[in-house]
């Protein structure tokens, strides 16, 4: 006859898996719901001290891979990545939570509460960090983006970068499931949940605070992406009759107030280093127009380009990308950082570049108040690739307009609010707001990744108490 433990352990095992795989689902991914995620660790959390260690850890990574398997179509179907990749990041989340799990038990077991409650988002943010450092795709998927509709918690960023929020995230179910560890002592029941109730309100009334700075300025803009022929070179009758398009649609933002207007990440394919059509326009109109060009003027360095026209100027202001997609991009990258002429401070950057901080980090030393951000997902991914660059705004303190093929046309402010959106994913789309601008410098501007550097060293901390003998 099966003990009472055992009768226990394998429905609570299927319910806990379960809950958390469904919540994890719902709440991470391409378009996630940010309350979900919150509740995603809560159930394993909450079974690992009731079960075997093994029994703990492959709950971890049975529910955050079979949420993980949300981004199974994006990866395989509509990116094309390799089988290895698209595993990889199927059960990326699944191997962090694992680790996270058979730390806090062990610290729990032992009768650390309080340690087990911080391990848990203390090795998430640590593994995330390093991941960062070493993956070619930087920091896609990092669980703060997941957060970017609750704009409160997002202006942690200004301060910590994302690994705060993420730091945040894992906290509040951490101590959550310390409440209702049987290992646990009161007095380490209440130290852990007074600590993350005054993080989470200190963090509420930053955000809320920081949201309510007024505008020192503002600018209208304008963006438009139309379905293009695959390569439309601007010396072909395709090409042209496409930039005719595009000039059509340039009249229409124009007679909306524009005064800047852009378009996506190549949007055309040229050997020449201006767009005449555009640089008279810009002149014609006082304006400031931009386009996402492949530029093949140099056989030997064909770049992924953005030309910006200003009015009067000989030759447009130039920017190449500098983080390429592999396998998909053959282009030379860029090196080099391009600010516009005058005011307000207008910096360039292109799709894959705002996934990185060393791009925003590079223009919030040069003071941009506005980032031009061309670019082209992947349909299903315009809402999470949007938002990626929008977070970098938040870090590093400017506004982001981002016009993308295939995905979403946002005006953003330096606060992450989304001013204006529309979508590119399967249609021609045209996008007309007003941006506020500030002056804004950012705590993590100044520090960097202080606060990663700080989970890496807690994590040290933790793993030797968790391994040190017992007395």
């Amino acid at each position: 006859m099966a003990s009472k433990s055992e009768r226990f352990a394998l429905p609570a095992w299927l319910a806990a898996t379960t809950l958390s795989a469904i919540f994890w689902w719902f709440g991470s991914g391409v378009e996630p719901q940010w309350w979900l995620t919150w509740l995603a660790p809560l159930p394993v959390l909450w079974l690992a001290p009731r079960v075997r260690a093994h029994w703990a850890a492959l709950a971890a990574f049975v529910a955050y891979t079979a949420g993980g398997f949300n981004a199974w179509d994006y990866l395989h179907t509509y990116i094309g990545m390799p089988l290895p990749v698209t595993v990889y990041g199927i059960c990326y989340a699944g191997i962090l939570l694992t680790l996270c799990v058979l730390l806090f038990r062990r610290l729990l077991v032992r009768g650390h509460a309080l340690a087990a409650a911080l391990a848990v988002p203390t090795t998430w943010v640590a593994i995330e960090y390093i991941n960062n450092a070493l993956s070619p795709y930087a920091t896609f998927f990092n669980i703060s983006y997941t957060q970017m509709d609750a704009l409160a918690i997002v202006q942690l960023a200004a301060v910590t970068g994302i690994w705060g929020i993420g730091f945040l995230l894992l906290l509040v179910p951490a101590a959550v499931a310390v409440q209702a560890a049987p290992q646990s002592k009161p007095r380490d029941r209440v130290v852990a949940m007074a600590l993350t109730a005054l993080l989470v309100i200190a963090a509420i009334a930053y955000g809320g605070w920081r949201l309510q700075a007024p505008a020192t300025g503002t600018i209208r803009a304008g963006l438009v992406s139309l379905d293009k022929p695959t390569a439309a070179a601007l010396n072909t009758p395709e090409g042209q009759a496409l930039a005719a398009r595009y000039l059509d649609a340039f009249n229409r933002l124009t007679a909306a107030g524009a005064r800047i207007m852009f378009i996506p990440e190549t949007s055309f394919t040229t050997t020449e280093a201006t767009i005449p059509a555009l640089a008279e326009f810009a002149t014609q109109r006082d304006l400031i127009v931009g386009a996402g060009v492949a530029f093949n003027g140099d056989p030997n360095a064909k770049r992924n380009a953005l030309m910006v026209f200003q009015p009067g100027a000989t030759s447009p202001a130039a920017y190449y990308k500098h983080h390429l997609l592999i396998g998909l991009e053959h282009y030379t990258p860029g090196d080099s950082y391009t600010l516009l002429d005058g005011t307000p401070r207008i910096g360039l950057a292109i799709c894959k570049d705002m996934d990185y901080h060393d791009i925003g980090n590079a223009y919030a030393a040069r003071r941009a108040q506005l980032m031009l951000v061309p670019a082209s997902d992947f349909v299903v991914d315009g809402w999470l690739h949007s938002r990626m660059a929008i977070m970098r705004g938040v870090e590093s303190g400017f506004a982001v307009a981002r016009a993308a093929h295939a995905g979403r046309l946002t005006l953003s402010d330096d606060r992450g609010r989304v001013v204006a959106e529309a979508s590119s994913e399967r249609s021609d789309a045209e996008l007309v707001g007003d941006l506020p601008l500030r002056e804004t410098h950012t705590l993590y501007t100044s520090w960097g990744d202080w606060f990663a550097w700080l989970d890496l060293a807690a994590l040290a901390a933790w793993l030797l108490l968790a391994l040190r003998p017992r007395d």
